[in-house]
């Protein structure tokens, strides 16, 4: 009996030190803006930006000066932050799009050392089952923003529970549309405009909107803080805001420029990370993960990209990573160029980027925003602005910044006699880069297809044909192309499609009149021949490198949108 006693009494404070040890363990919670410029925040040097909350955030914690990420869009960006591999290793280089099969997440990594994990707001990641974090929904007609009424709920349980929990707050602002925020709070005439936007009306009415979109943001970093402090947990929740990729005006977004990849990333961790203190260690994304799972006390997992930055924060260092890398891939973004694959490394000082297509013209979403218009209509009489578009759409094979004496990248020093090593290590760097994450390139992005699903992750994913309206068969027996690439050729039901009696698009025996299928070739500038087998309710289609807004007979064509996402 009484040995029976004494198991019972060992398990019973096994049971009890367990729970201690869990209750000793921080809370993390990582709260990230949507589109968000870095410099477009106070604590970042923004003169205009309004951001009270995100300003005393920054004077509580550490301010990372040099964070950046593997892709400027959304979708890469969260599931590299979500699993710390780069886009090319994880599967996820396109945009809304899947990891690979085999690739694990936070989740994975942080339940069995007892954490709980949720996220609220904008997902973007898929497939589910390789994400099993709590989802606490978004907020009623605020499109993904989280839902703080769900968070109050899971926070209250935590609580209560004393069990520690990694929350994702991801917020959809200042995503356009910007029409969130107190729009009285700034004068458009009096705002001051980077130096790559033509100062025209358009366009300072809008970048006043996104600045009033990140007055609304920063408030909802207030509202989760707020929530922390209602429940007592702030002193043991380590609080980490980022900014994601620039904003979708020229030169940000889907660029690998500086304000591209550039992030901010403030850390408050009380009694761990000194108050008030800037660190210019160069981190990434990719670390988001590995330090997660290093503040749970798990062990380091070698085979992710990132690696952890407690050590920067405790103060324990001052340097982090020698190089951080940047990816984009067009392909399947909406209005995007039918390929247009971009690469980039940065030591910290210098950035170098390759266009690997430099023939082809690089287009997005922003070509048909109402203020691009207006640039392309002023750049008809103003030599400035022409500059700006043509510098914009018309981009060199190589390009070479300072990104501390020129953050808006607009001096290319590639042909700097001085920076030729500079150069050549970075050049090096990068290609060593591709080869360790499978990046074969021009290849790699013309794949693109392949890693979006269509219905597994409820995103509508578009196959961008605006080149070229369907064309019934009987109308086309031969494609005039204008300039040398690659085609992309889709097909809408059965059948097999040679060009130049080379097979693009392979016989599908169970494909239907719905499916839709792809190939491409390779086609010099001039006229080639078509031919289609089983051609009965097929249509047939293609998009190539020049991508112009009209079809074969010069009808205009409207780009193709979802939702108001990218």
């Amino acid at each position: 009996m009484k040995t029976n006693k004494i198991i019972k009494l060992i398990l019973v404070l096994g049971a009890i030190t367990l729970k201690l040890s869990a209750q000793q363990k921080p809370n993390i919670v990582y709260m990230m803006a949507d589109d968000c410029s870095s410099w477009d925040l106070g604590a970042y040097g923004s003169k205009d930006a309004i951001t009270p909350t995100i300003d005393g955030l920054a004077k509580q914690g550490m301010m990372f000066t040099k964070c950046y990420q593997s892709s400027p869009m959304c979708s890469p960006t969260r599931q590299n932050i979500l699993t710390g591999l780069s886009p090319f290793r994880s599967g996820a280089y396109p945009n809304h799009t899947n990891v690979n099969r085999n690739v694990n997440s936070i989740a994975q990594y942080l339940k069995p050392l007892g954490y709980r994990v949720a996220l609220s707001g904008k997902q973007h990641y898929g497939p589910s089952e390789n994400f099993p974090l709590e989802y606490l929904g978004k907020a009623k007609g605020k499109d993904l923003d989280p839902n703080f009424n769900n968070v109050d709920i899971f926070l209250k349980e935590a609580s209560t529970q004393k069990q520690p929990f990694c929350l994702f707050v991801m917020s959809n602002q200042p995503h356009s549309p910007w029409n969130q925020g107190d729009t009285t709070l700034l004068d458009k005439n009096k705002l001051t405009l980077p130096p790559f936007y033509a100062d025209l009306p358009r366009t300072r009415s809008d970048f006043k909107a996104y600045l009033t979109e990140i007055n609304y943001m920063d408030r909802q970093v207030k509202q989760a803080l707020d929530l922390l402090e209602k429940y007592r947990l702030s002193d043991n929740t380590i609080f980490v805001f980022a900014s994601e990729q620039g904003n979708s005006f020229p030169f940000a977004k889907w660029t690998c420029y500086n304000v591209g990849l550039k992030s901010a990333l403030i850390v408050r961790w009380p009694g761990k990370v000194k108050p008030n203190t800037v660190s210019n260690a160069l981190v990434e994304y990719s670390d988001i993960t590995p330090t997660f799972i290093d503040i749970a006390g798990g062990k380091a997992i070698d085979s992710l990209d990132g690696k952890s930055i407690v050590p920067v924060l405790t103060g324990k260092t001052t340097e982090h990573k020698k190089y951080s890398y940047g990816q984009m891939t067009t392909r399947g973004v909406i209005g995007g160029s039918d390929y247009f694959p971009i690469r980039s490394v940065s030591n910290g000082k210098y950035r170098y980027i390759i266009n690997l297509t430099p023939d082809v013209q690089f287009h997005n979403a922003v070509d048909n925003s109402a203020f691009f218009r207006e640039w392309i209509k002023d750049a008809q009489k103003n030599p400035k602005t022409k500059a700006l578009v043509d510098k914009y759409i018309y981009r060199p094979k190589e390009e070479l910044f300072d990104d501390e004496k020129d953050p808006y990248n607009q001096f290319n020093l590639i042909n700097d006699s001085k920076l030729q090593t500079v150069k050549s290590d970075l050049k090096k760097q990068l290609k060593l880069w591709m080869e360790k994450t499978g990046d074969n390139g021009i290849k790699t992005e013309l794949l693109a297809f392949e890693h979006m699903p269509k219905n597994e992750t409820g995103f509508k994913v578009v196959i961008d044909t605006v080149m070229q309206k369907p064309l019934k068969l009987a109308d086309a027996n031969y494609i005039k192309v204008p300039v040398d690439g690659y085609y992309t050729f889709y097909i809408n039901g059965k059948g097999q499609l040679k060009v130049d009696n080379r097979e693009v698009v392979k016989t599908e025996l169970k494909a239907n009149e719905q499916d839709e299928r792809y190939g491409v070739i390779g086609l010099r500038k001039g006229t080639h021949s078509l031919k289609m087998d089983d051609a009965t309710k097929t249509s047939l289609a293609y998009s190539g490198p020049s991508t112009p807004l009209s079809n074969i007979n010069g009808e205009k064509l409207k780009r193709k949108k979802v939702n108001n996402d990218e």
